[in-house]
């Protein structure tokens, strides 16, 4: 990428650049009318009026059947064609032949928005042989066969909880927590205790399956005994002491989601937050619940959840219990590596995706290689011109702005104001494998 703009004089393809009509998914979970990022680039997308009581959790891009995309030019019947079906019809000139090779006549990535107002569940995504077994004999809850490998790009300040907290932090949840010893009984947390990191990693992972599995699976009765002690313990303390983040946090998710065993679940995983431009992957089998801010979210083409706690959806306890890896530590976060003064990408140990952020200045211009795979553009703040080798002239985008760009495509971007684009791509690191 350079700084220069890119001209109008650029070798035309026989296949264009494409704006996207996008979908939209009102779970109860996202920011409220126009609180939400999602509900604002939603009505710019899709030249509607925001819902002032409605929830906007998520802003979806790409070709997912739960939330499709379409092309905003119509057919010659002036019928809108969905990005599926284009990119089926089209697929070696818009995917490039490499990734057709390996995922086939389909977008490998589904790309997100997300406004996050109260806690998503207690969640896994299964890898691929799971997938398939869930999606044959469960299909209505678990609706396609794809591992659902994501990550999540800090627009604001946000807030997740994600993998296992270590040993040694749960020993001290068990010494503080006397709930938690309640739910699962003494003996099982004693085996906790007995355990030490020299035991290897199998034995450590055995015991915290053991004692996860005791606790997601406690009966209601139970948990809400438990939650009851553990909220009025922790508001009778704060009157003689500051409470801890993990502590405050507790009390906020009992709040949203009363007599749910993911409340104390919390307890166990890494209380994770990032500034806005921190990025955190999460891989197949590894448990997660974002808490609130907005992001972009970048994952593998799947809608494959498997859920256990603070949700009102299906629960898969045993499934869950038994699918997570058990590793333990905190996840690393992403700071990108800059290709330039204005763009950083985001490069996850996954072939699917990749993202890049770009924040333009006013007047500035920023150039986009052309790639081997196809790429989605999505203008999240201010407006600017973009320049391709597709395009005839000058075209104007502005926030909530959605662009396919098809293979071997280059792109130029001028900002008019303040400029804020992020892009989704196959992971360029895939191009320069053998």
């Amino acid at each position: 990428m350079e700084k220069s703009m890119i001209k109008k004089s650029m070798k035309p393809k026989q296949r264009s650049v494409q704006r996207l009509c996008c979908s939209v998914q009102n779970y109860d979970w996202g920011k409220i009318g126009p609180e939400s990022e999602v509900a604002r680039l939603y009505a710019s997308n899709s030249s509607s009026e925001i819902d002032p009581e409605e929830p906007y959790a998520e802003f979806w891009m790409g070709t997912h059947d739960s939330g499709p995309s379409f092309l905003i030019h119509k057919d010659l019947n002036g019928m809108s064609m969905s990005l599926k079906e284009w990119i089926s019809a089209n697929s070696n000139e818009l995917l490039g032949q490499k990734v057709v090779q390996k995922w086939g006549a389909d977008l490998p990535f589904l790309f997100k928005v997300l406004s996050v107002r109260k806690a998503l569940s207690i969640q896994a995504h299964p890898d691929k042989d799971l997938a398939k077994l869930l999606h044959k004999f469960m299909p209505s809850a678990y609706k396609d066969d794809n591992h659902k490998p994501e990550m999540a790009l800090a627009i604001t300040h946000f807030q997740a909880l994600c993998g296992f907290i270590t040993l040694e932090e749960l020993k001290a949840v068990l010494d503080n927590v006397p709930e938690i010893v309640q739910v699962v009984g003494s003996e099982v947390a004693n085996q906790v205790f007995d355990t030490t990191n020299e035991d290897g990693e199998d034995k450590v992972k055995s015991v915290l399956r053991l004692i996860f599995t005791q606790l997601m699976s406690a009966t209601k009765e139970i948990v809400t005994t438990a939650t009851t002690k553990l909220k009025n313990r922790l508001h009778m303390e704060n009157q003689v002491r500051q409470l801890t983040e993990k502590e405050q946090l507790v009390l906020e998710l009992e709040g949203q989601y009363h007599d749910d065993i993911g409340v104390i679940s919390a307890f166990f995983l890494n209380y994770v937050k990032l500034s806005p431009g921190e990025a955190l992957y999460l891989g197949e089998n590894e448990p997660h619940a974002y808490m609130f801010g907005d992001c972009v979210e970048c994952m593998a083409t799947s809608d494959n959840v498997v859920r256990a706690g603070l949700t009102p959806k299906h629960r898969d306890v045993k499934t869950l219990c038994s699918m997570l890896t058990y590793n333990q530590g905190c996840p690393e976060i992403l700071k990108g590596v800059a290709l330039n003064s204005y763009v950083t990408r985001y490069l996850p140990p996954f072939d699917e995706f990749e993202v890049d952020r770009c924040h333009l200045p006013q007047g500035e211009s920023v150039e986009f290689p052309a790639v081997q795979g196809p790429s989605i553009f999505v203008v999240t703040f201010g407006e600017g011109i973009i320049y391709t080798s597709d395009f005839t002239g000058d075209v104007n985008i502005t926030q909530g702005e959605v662009l396919f760009v098809p293979a071997g495509t280059e792109i130029g971007i001028t900002s008019a104001s303040e400029l804020h684009i992020y892009r989704a791509g196959v992971n360029s690191m895939f191009f320069k494998l053998p």
